[in-house]
């Protein structure tokens, strides 16, 4: 393990020596030969779109050999991406990872246009009468049905195959170089620090202690931000004018409705969850008055103090963040807590700040069980948190490792479900052990990041909404899009902030991705109501939830909550998290010295 107090970088060289590693470069060649092959075996027994037919058991067998034959090259495939992945978001100067980035997306391309051909050819066939005739597709049939829905929204097959080539030249493009343009945008802290750094640095000094640091950070933040809006408005604009077009052109009803369908969240799930987080969105703007009486920096939170430190602020080590998660995580589970290990040991995390590296965190699945882990661990709270989060995708990794690649494809509604069980699990066991000063500054953290996933999440639903209505017919300018991000904010945070971050449309890159801030809203309360579950049946509670982990992408969400007596669709069930959330915000506010509101 590194030095106590130093991140570690992860090592590559497990999945690849380099990019010029022979196995890498047979990989990607194997990747594309197959692709051309498959398509030739397309062509020959015409999977693709057409008019209904009779389910045979010839038809069947296609369906068969078709998952087969494209479950081996995304398997490839998943491996040589992760790796690229992997370089370029740590070195955004890396122009060959770059290049070779590009090369795969559009490999990723061509595959999944045949994936898509496969969708509209299953879509012209009965599934029930499909698995009757070959039983193997018994475990496929949530595959099979989200494919038949596909189906009815594909265009034809040359113009589905002329969207993803243009998209390579157009979206894939757009958030390429957004992503660069944030990689390398240099920020001036001088009034605070002396220094020019990175955006992801500078960012990292939200949770500084200091706020002269954190309000120089913030103000050298924006001014970047504005010299490089420009570009970032007309790539956003790009993409979401592509996207928009594209659902109309394929039958979906609003823009929400394929996102909605590709994260595995019902229309009726949203609006309960959604009615649910604005009736409690007073409880947060108490926590945010809170906390500015804390800091005695003014009567409403200012934008720079919203993840800031209270109380006791000393740094965390790495090997004590390391520590703690381990410990807490086999008090869960024994496989968990040996999981940290495993990743610490193995080399999966980078966790080192530096210069071209990307901004915030992510888990990306390898091959077989294996993750990669990236975050900026700035030794606080909440970066103990983040490590924890990250290590729940790789526990949820790790029980998918003997599903195929098709079984693989959780929708976001479940995928941040095991990350934020693992943020709560660390939480909690945090706070049982803390004394009263301690846990002032844990609530402070944890609230700050609930803050962040119920109101600010929110918020960015409410501005990419809006911001799609508007680009139906024009492009959205830079200021403009500030402005909706204002209002946004405001319709969230309410009157308990005194400022707002009118960039934050750029400092996401979610939105390229349609709606995707969405589903840690409901990641996060969905798993608060595991929590609950394991409460009250804690000896059944790990089979069951290991069980579900596994299965996240072979049923229907809803009808993976069932299990758990779970309904989505009533608001109650999203109001009982909130309420453990509004629990530990009475808790702060008495902390704070202020007076809890009455429940």
């Amino acid at each position: 393990m590194n030095d106590a107090q130093e991140a570690p970088r992860w090592r590559l060289d497990q999945i690849y020596t380099s990019l010029d590693d022979r196995s890498f470069s047979a990989d990607t060649e194997s990747v594309a030969t197959d692709i051309g092959r498959i398509g030739v075996w397309f062509d020959k027994h015409r999977i693709g779109g057409g008019t209904p037919e009779e389910t045979t058991a010839e038809s069947a067998a296609l369906v068969v050999s078709a998952i087969e034959r494209l479950e081996h090259v995304f398997k490839t495939q998943r491996r040589a991406r992760a790796f690229v992945h992997a370089l370029v978001s740590t070195d955004a100067t890396d122009g060959k990872a770059a290049t070779e980035q590009v090369h795969l997306v559009a490999l990723s391309g061509s595959l999944s246009n045949l994936a898509g051909r496969l969708d509209a050819f299953i879509g012209r066939h009965n599934i029930d009468d499909l698995i009757h005739l070959d039983p193997r597709l018994g475990d496929y049939r949530h595959t099979l049905a989200k494919a038949s829905t596909i189906a009815g929204h594909r265009m034809t097959d040359d113009e589905e195959a002329l969207a993803l080539e243009l998209g390579l030249d157009g979206a894939v493009a757009w958030r390429q170089m957004r992503d660069e343009i944030a990689a390398r945008i240099p920020v001036s802290v001088a009034a605070a620090i002396s220094s020019t750094i990175s955006m992801p640095q500078a960012r990292s000094l939200a949770s500084d202690p200091r706020a002269e640091v954190r309000d120089a950070a913030l103000a050298a933040e924006l001014e970047a931000w504005e010299t490089n809006e420009v570009p970032m408005a007309a790539a956003l604009n790009a993409f979401v004018g592509a996207q928009a077009k594209l659902n109309r052109r394929r039958g979906w009803p609003d823009d929400l409705a394929p996102a909605l369908f590709e994260n595995g969240i019902d229309r009726e799930a949203l609006e309960a969850m959604n009615a649910a987080v604005v009736g409690h969105l007073p409880h947060f703007r108490r926590f945010c008055a809170a906390k500015a009486r804390a800091l005695d920096r003014g009567p409403k939170l200012n934008w720079a103090d919203l993840v800031a430190p209270l109380g006791d602020s000393r740094e965390i080590s790495w090997s004590s963040a390391v520590s703690t998660i381990r410990e807490t995580f086999h008090r869960f589970s024994p496989e968990l807590g040996s999981l940290v290990d495993r990743a610490t040991n193995e080399g999966w995390i980078d966790g080192e700040i530096r210069d071209g590296k990307r901004d915030g965190a992510f888990c990306v699945p390898v091959e077989g069980d294996v993750s990669r882990i990236l975050l900026n661990f700035n030794h606080s709270h909440g970066a103990v948190q983040t490590l924890a989060h990250e290590l729940g995708h790789t526990f949820h990794n790790t029980q998918l490792a003997d599903r195929t690649e098709f079984q693989r494809r959780t929708p976001r509604a479940l995928a941040e479900t095991a990350s934020i069980l693992c943020e709560t699990i660390i939480t909690d066991s945090l706070l049982d052990d803390s004394d009263e000063q301690d846990e002032f500054a844990l609530l402070n953290t944890d609230l700050s990041a609930a803050t962040q996933i119920v109101v600010d999440i929110h918020s960015r639903y409410l501005f990419e909404r809006d911001l799609y209505e508007l680009r139906k017919d024009r492009t959205v300018r830079a200021a403009e899009m500030c402005e909706l991000m204002i209002v946004a904010q405001a319709s969230s945070y309410g009157d308990a902030i005194a400022d707002h971050h009118r960039y934050m449309w750029a400092v996401k890159p979610h939105y390229f991705s349609p709606f995707y801030n969405t589903p840690y809203t409901f990641g996060l309360l969905f798993a608060l109501g595991l929590v609950k579950v394991r409460r009250d049946d804690p000896e059944r509670f790990i089979d069951r939830y290991t069980s579900l982990l596994s299965r996240t992408a072979m049923a229907p969400v809803a009808q993976l909550a069932t299990e758990f007596s779970i309904d989505l669709s009533d608001e109650g069930f999203w109001e009982a998290g909130l309420g453990r959330l509004v629990t530990r915000i009475d808790r702060f506010v008495h902390l704070a010295g202020g007076s809890p509101h009455p429940r």
